[in-house]
């Protein structure tokens, strides 16, 4: 998010942001009983990966009454107290639903369900950019590991309890939106990973590889960027390879002119109405 924000600021573009954690269908308190319900019942993969605990259709009705009308309905989800202090609610709560103000350029969603299409929804299909960022599995659950330990006090033993639930909703609703999107960003470490479960380390940005997947590399100025990123090269005609530290500066470089390209196409459709 944070490169974003200093594109979005540097361009002086008016942003509406939005959490995925906002579309969840339970707060903390619920989703622990929704869980537990689930356990109860035979149902071992229940997880904020999948539909039965999001809510696909209202992110759905968000983009595309966004794309309609610059507006739509949102909330907050308050992760902590600090979070949760200047609304007088309890962390792990929603806030009650409310209108965007109808005065941006561009709405930006972070969450695992940007680009997720099933049976009744299609919320890929209402966004006009949709970018992936992953680091390959080993390095996604050394990273869950080493968070979940250090901030919510969780045993390796739970956190991988977690990670087992979660296996099905991950290969069904979290890897098939890697397919849809215009780039993707992976994460790759060069270090050794193979048991991700003892790891003592999250390998660091200097200790990895990014690589860089164009859907359609059609118009992508290839050489441009493989002379700013040092030390990169293209391992195939729509993919770059660069250093993991360059993330940021790739990030810059590529998605600057493509948000500008949206902001001038979004003028250019007011200055018509």
């Amino acid at each position: 998010m944070r490169t974003f924000q200093q594109i979005f600021r540097r361009e002086g573009i008016n942003v509406a942001y939005v959490e995925g954690d906002s579309f969840h269908r339970y707060d903390r308190a619920e989703m622990k009983t929704a869980i537990a319900d689930a356990h109860a019942r035979g149902d071992h993969s229940f997880s904020h990966f999948g539909p039965e605990a999001n809510l696909f259709e209202e992110l759905q009705e968000l983009f595309k009454v966004y794309g309609e009308t610059g507006s739509g309905k949102v909330r907050k989800y308050l992760h902590d107290e600090k979070e949760a202090a200047p609304y007088g609610q309890q962390p792990g709560t929603f806030t009650p639903w409310e209108e965007l103000a109808g005065d941006t350029d561009l709405l930006f969603y972070e969450g695992l369900h940007g680009a997720v299409v099933t049976d009744t929804v299609d919320v890929a299909g209402h966004a006009d950019l949709r970018i992936g960022v992953v680091p390959v599995i080993n390095l996604e659950w050394i990273q869950k590991l080493a968070r979940d330990k250090a901030v919510r006090g969780y045993t390796a033993e739970a956190v991988t309890d977690t990670i087992l639930r979660r296996m099905p909703d991950y290969v069904n609703y979290i890897c098939p939106q890697f397919s849809h999107t215009d780039v993707n960003f992976q994460r790759v470490p060069v270090v050794d990973t193979s048991n991700p479960f003892i790891a003592r380390e999250i390998p660091t940005a200097d200790e990895s590889m990014l690589i860089i997947r164009f859907r359609d590399p059609h118009g992508i100025d290839f050489p441009y960027l493989l002379s700013m990123l040092h030390d990169s090269f293209m391992s195939r005609p729509n993919t770059i390879v660069c250093p993991g530290g360059k993330m940021d500066l790739a990030m810059q470089l590529i998605f600057t002119p493509m948000i500008l390209r949206l902001v001038e196409r979004r003028n250019a459709e007011r200055a018509r109405v």
